[in-house]
């Protein structure tokens, strides 16, 4: 793959790996001869802009609980076009190489089926969302549900206001997406196989259970063996 102008994504269930195998690609291709001459730019999904970033934190905030379906799905969407906008679009048009961590596959994963929902839907927001630039190639890490959650760290990914934080309590240490239930994740873990199954030719799974050496190489593999 020649890798000038080319979007490439990580995506998986909670704890299977993505920030890491993002850094670790980067790092690769700074001393490799595939990845010379090219200026590698890494976002996140939802965030990596000034008004991603406040999406973000509205999205991931625990105290947010009565959020529906169709509005998470939405918020998604809207800090996804301000990082396409901003940030992705023009990175790619100068020949950059874009690595994400998720993307719209995250959205067909997590939020579909939540209030009836359907992968069509979906899509058809990410058209508008993303001006129909779609990755070239993404990566499922995947992992059973069950221990890609015992790898979450407890955390909060952004600086919640003080009187949220006070209201806590102790258990409520994850963000609002980690704190659902194990069935909720095995279904998203599905969702993402299902993804990869309809469209082959622009997804690889990786089995994310194992050394992160390991998965590494696999992707280092794929990266060099994508058209």
């Amino acid at each position: 793959m020649d890798l000038r102008g080319k979007f490439i994504v990580f995506d998986g269930t909670e704890g299977c790996g993505k920030s890491t195998q993002v850094q670790m690609l980067r790092q690769r291709l700074e001393g490799e001869p595939l990845g010379r001459g090219i200026e590698v730019v890494v976002v996140r999904d939802p965030g990596s802009t000034r008004i991603g970033e406040q999406v973000r934190q509205i999205l991931l905030n625990p105290s947010h609980d009565e959020m529906g379906m169709r509005c998470e799905m939405l918020l998604y969407m809207s800090a996804r076009a301000q990082m396409m906008h901003e940030t992705i679009v023009p990175a790619l048009e100068a020949g950059k190489l874009v690595l994400c961590d998720r993307f719209v596959s995250s959205t067909l994963a997590y939020q579909l089926g939540g209030d009836g929902l359907t992968a069509e839907e979906i899509s058809r927001v990410a058209e508008v969302a993303i001006r129909g630039r779609w990755p070239d190639l993404t990566f499922i890490l995947d992992m059973p549900a069950g221990e890609s959650l015992a790898r979450a760290k407890p955390k909060f990914l952004l600086p919640f206001p003080d009187e949220v934080k006070s209201k806590m309590a102790a258990e409520m240490v994850k963000d609002r997406i980690e704190q659902r239930p194990l069935e909720y994740h095995e279904r998203v873990r599905a969702n993402y196989l299902e993804q990869a199954k309809r469209w082959p030719g622009r997804y690889r799974v990786v089995r994310a259970d194992r050394g992160k050496e390991q998965v590494h190489e696999e992707i280092w593999r794929g990266v060099q063996n994508a058209e």
